[in-house]
């Protein structure tokens, strides 16, 4: 079919009188633009289309404002990280290793309760991301926003840890460390320490709780803002704004 048109294009021009020389060039110019507005059209975003960018932009900021105001809301209630598999704060690697070997000689109850009062610190600490998130949306450029919007299930989540990590940890860092002494972070890690060296499996060695813990818990933010990315993106419930409807709707 492409064949019989640049034919058709080819008679045509020559019965205009226009150069042999010339030919070729307006003939390929003339197909090749049919062909590069054909790719453009099928390449086109399905969310999104047919808006202009500053509606996108605005709609990706939309976004991000409501995945973030409600991924530090769930990490941030009590249990938000203790009691969610995805998320919750592990035992530090040195203690992971000995943990089997530590609930047989009867210090299960001192591991449950280290677990569980570096889950508190996290959820202690989470509240004032939202203030960091909600300053890198403000910056978003139109081209940002147009990139995410072409990216996969969780772009924006992973442009928001690259704009936020360091601030977020250099924000949580302070309150964690508050959050573990308050909380009896180091007193339950030391109880665990010194009830299992007379076993000799763990040595009296120091830890960096503050980091352990503040790494995991900005680790677990990411993945519930990644989910409620996802969410906004697919699930027509959480399109919770005429804007996010318009930007994400099918």
């Amino acid at each position: 079919m492409r064949k019989i048109l640049i034919g058709v294009i080819v008679l045509t021009l020559l019965g205009a009188g226009i150069a042999g020389a010339n030919l070729l060039d307006k003939v390929k110019d003339l197909a090749g633009k049919k062909e590069k507005d054909k790719s453009s059209s099928s390449e086109s975003p399905a969310q999104g289309k047919g808006l202009d960018t500053e509606t996108v932009a605005a709609g990706l900021k939309e976004a991000l404002t409501v995945g973030s105001q409600n991924a530090v809301k769930t990490v941030s209630q009590a249990d938000g990280f203790f009691k969610n598999p995805a998320i919750k704060i592990p035992l530090p690697e040195k203690v992971q290793k000995v943990e089997k070997p530590l609930r047989k000689i009867g210090l299960g109850k001192q591991v449950d309760e280290f677990v569980l009062t570096m889950n508190r610190a996290a959820e202690k600490a989470a509240p004032p991301a939202k203030d960091i998130f909600i300053g890198a949306i403000k910056e978003m450029t139109i081209v940002d926003a147009l990139n995410i919007l072409k990216g996969g299930d969780t772009a924006a989540t992973e442009y928001m840890r690259s704009k936020t990590h360091d601030k977020l940890y250099g924000l949580f860092k302070p309150t964690v460390s508050k959050a573990v002494m308050d909380g009896g972070v180091t007193k339950a890690y030391q109880q665990l320490v010194d009830k299992a060296k007379k076993s000799r499996l763990i040595k009296d060695e120091s830890l960096d709780l503050d980091h352990h813990v503040t790494s995991k818990a900005l680790d677990g933010l990411f993945t519930m803002l990644g989910q409620e990315e996802k969410k906004i993106r697919k699930d027509p419930a959480a399109q919770v704004t005429d804007l996010l409807k318009k930007v994400f709707g099918k």
